[in-house]
């Protein structure tokens, strides 16, 4: 019973290592009130890369068979139309108006320059309407967030709010004031560094996604500090168990 006072004092040491105060955890718009958040939406213009899937449908007013638009137009293969790849170099190769480049320019453009090929020097179509639609649209979100991967995009609009949404939010562990995007432009890498809670987020040209962004949710220093707090306890706890263990042994081999 003398070494009781002893093990309680080990006790309480042990508590008060595994105690730790509260930290505050950001929210999202954290600093967006009623009049901050209003504003103009601003949309990004999507450009093609390489890599990219695109689906290009081509049309005619014409009834008349011999100008048809069947004959522009990718067959249905099981189900699904095959789409155009744009190729390493930046090109679709159309199966009738053969090698276009693609890689840099909008949807916009690349339909202009498919309607010009349709039209001049000669008319292939009367009055051509040309639809293009990215295939396989997506980003990417790594890190502290519960679902990581590949986000497909349901259309050709994301956020960066949304898309750490469909991967199921930021963890109680990621770091919402420090969110890096990942992107590639002609060739070029950038990285930016987006707040989440800011007021300032919808002025970031990363608000707004393109396909193949990845985005990195960081761990804030919260998940550190309680794993350093876990193997102090573990330790603590394993020193507790062998003086407790070294004692009884003492006691049965006094008895002795």
């Amino acid at each position: 019973m003398k070494r009781f006072p002893f093990f309680l004092l080990l006790a309480f040491s042990l508590y008060f290592v595994s105690c730790k105060p509260l930290e505050k955890i950001p929210t999202y718009l954290e600093q967006v009130n009623d009049s901050t958040g209003r504003g103009t939406v601003k949309q990004t213009a999507l450009l093609i890369q390489k890599n990219d899937l695109l689906s290009i449908q081509i049309a005619s007013l014409s009834t008349k068979p011999e100008v048809s638009d069947a004959i522009f137009n990718q067959q249905v293969s099981g189900g699904t139309v095959p789409g155009y790849l744009v190729d390493g170099n930046g090109n679709i190769e159309h199966h009738r108006l053969g090698i276009i480049p693609a890689a840099g320019l909008t949807k916009e453009q690349l339909a202009a320059e498919i309607k010009k090929r349709l039209t001049e020097p000669a008319e292939l179509m009367k009055d051509p309407s040309v639809i293009i639609r990215f295939m396989n649209m997506k980003v990417t979100v790594l890190g502290e967030v519960e679902q990581q991967g590949p986000v497909n995009v349901p259309g050709e609009k994301l956020t960066i709010l949304e898309a750490v949404g469909l991967a199921g939010g930021i963890t109680e562990y990621g770091k919402k004031t420090t969110i890096k995007v990942l992107r590639e432009t002609n060739g070029q890498r950038e990285m930016a560094v987006v707040d989440l809670t800011s007021k300032d987020i919808f002025d970031s040209p990363f608000y707004n996604l393109v396909q193949n962004d990845v985005i990195i949710v960081e761990s804030s220093n919260r998940k550190q500090k309680e794993a350093e707090q876990a193997r102090t306890f573990q330790k603590v706890s394993f020193g507790i168990s062998l003086v407790a263990v070294t004692a009884t042994l003492a006691n049965i081999l006094s008895r002795n």
